[in-house]
């Protein structure tokens, strides 16, 4: 009871009205996904409705904002294109399955494999994206436009300074609407995306052969969608988490996202997730809990039903300067701090998840891509492994210090000088851990090189864990025969 009421109703008055700030600001938006993915607007729409409402109650970060996204709507292009939007109803569906399956199977473990540099890259570009989506909107218009956005952003960050009870970006939207209906003014407006239809969502069967066929038009789709939904929501609610020092249950929200579109998929939306931008605009304007995402979602639908001729009157400069503000609160500007101390293998990683992302428009490859360079990066470091030797009566001693795997097997075996006259030759590894079948093959080749030369091999210090791999995949037939502990 107690967290219900933490979730619900411990913020009500910034939940309320930071949802409906994110409500107006979800409209062209979820017009504009739709229009890229090739689909009618409603579609957009509904979906933002549909997942931002059922997250809000199943979700596992309170306060996210989940709806149609941009790097969604990039994946179902082709789709469309070639089969039709049945099909991407059917694929939101599978999407929903998929998605629910690796939430069940716990795929939030992976987010510890994702690095720091890589968080920060990804925040930094999807700034920039989120930037370079209101550039459009400064070409071919006139004097007007650069006011509104000038006017805009006077109010999101001067208001507060004296008046705190309204979210600015609200107090913006509404009086700049205001002004342009009243005045008259010839500007770019939210009506200009696409047509808005006064109806609710209704429950629908995608009307697609339900085959082997179709599962393998959709399949493929279906597995990208939720791949890049996942990444997305699961990195936006750790920053999310960051921003308002809470935590939250990653794999609750993955089961969330996936009966979110599963559901979704039945109401003629495409397949969404969490939206950075939205996130950061309800948490700047006080949202904190999960009535803020129920409200944005409802009063989004609120907005189509009731207010809809006032709703295509939004001039589009307000609400772009609006997202300017989020790209400016978004991006990390301590980055170029953490550039000039950061490794450089650490910036290396930042900046290139932060080029592919803005490249490519595909948060997910980005992230993919920054991962598998510092797992790279990673690999190269510790592949370093010394070989220390030093004589003691007689006998030759080869002290091993680091992590002997498929990296460092070769420089292992460059680190001994097999024409020694000594014949007594003892591997110490009290310093090292053999990892895989390569290490153990370099150990292998070292000990076949000396006794092939006559020389007796011993080798201490083990750890138990070593010995074990030893045992089991060493080729020469007397390798462990030797083995001792210190």
């Amino acid at each position: 009871m107690s967290t219900i009421k933490t979730e619900w109703f411990s913020n009500v008055r910034g939940d309320v009205l930071a949802g409906i700030v994110v409500a107006l600001a979800l409209i062209p938006e979820a017009i504009a996904f739709s229009i890229i993915a090739g689909v009618d607007p409603m579609v957009g729409l509904y979906a933002s409705f549909c997942i931002a409402v059922i997250t809000a109650f199943i979700g596992g970060r309170p306060g996210m904002i989940s709806a149609a996204t941009g790097a969604m709507a990039l994946l179902m292009v082709p789709l469309v294109r070639d089969h039709g939007v049945q099909y991407l109803l059917a694929a939101t569906l599978l999407t929903g399955v998929i998605q629910y399956l690796l939430g069940v199977l716990k795929i939030a473990k992976l987010m510890k494999f994702i690095p720091r540099a890589v968080m920060i890259g990804f925040v930094n570009a999807l700034a920039i994206l989120i930037f370079m989506a209101q550039v459009p909107h400064f070409f071919g218009i006139s004097t007007l436009t650069y006011v509104f956005v000038a006017v805009t952003l006077l109010i999101v960050y001067g208001l507060p300074r004296f008046f705190k009870a309204v979210p600015s970006p609200l107090v913006a939207i509404a009086l700049l609407t205001a002004v342009a209906i009243f005045g008259h003014a010839q500007i770019g407006t939210v009506g200009d995306l696409g047509l808005i239809t006064q109806s609710l969502p209704s429950f629908l069967i995608p009307d697609v052969p339900f085959n082997l066929e179709t599962l393998g038009i959709i399949l493929p789709v279906s597995v990208s969608l939720a791949i890049v939904g996942l990444v997305e929501s699961l990195l936006t609610a750790s920053i999310v988490d960051d921003m308002t020092g809470t935590g939250s249950s990653k794999n609750k929200e993955a089961r969330g996202q996936g009966i979110a579109n599963f559901v979704t998929g039945f109401f003629g939306g495409m397949a969404g997730c969490a939206m950075i931008g939205q996130s950061v605009i309800n948490v700047k304007s006080g949202g904190r809990g999960r009535l803020s995402t129920l409200v944005a979602g409802v009063f989004l639908m609120f907005l189509i039903l009731v207010l809809g001729g006032v709703v295509v009157r939004i001039p589009m400069p307000v609400l772009a300067g609006i997202m300017i503000m989020v790209s400016i609160g978004t991006f990390d500007w301590g980055s170029f701090a953490y550039m000039r101390k950061a490794p450089k293998s650490d910036v290396s990683v930042m900046l290139v998840t932060v080029t592919i992302v803005v490249l490519t428009d595909n948060l997910a490859l980005g992230v993919l891509a920054g991962v598998l360079l510092s797992a790279i990066l990673f690999a190269a470091q510790i592949s370093r492994i010394q070989v220390a030797q030093h004589v003691s009566g007689g006998t030759t001693v080869y002290a091993v210090r680091g992590q002997l795997f498929f990296a460092s097997a070769a420089s292992f075996v460059d680190a001994f000088d097999f024409e020694l006259a000594d014949t007594q030759i003892v591997l110490d590894f009290s310093e090292a851990q053999i990892w895989d079948d390569s290490g153990v093959g370099a150990l292998d080749k070292v000990m076949i090189r000396y006794r092939a030369r006559g020389h007796a091999v011993e080798i201490r210090g083990l750890n138990a864990s070593s010995e074990k791999i030893l045992r089991r995949l060493a080729v020469y037939r007397d390798a462990t025969a030797s083995l001792k502990s210190h």
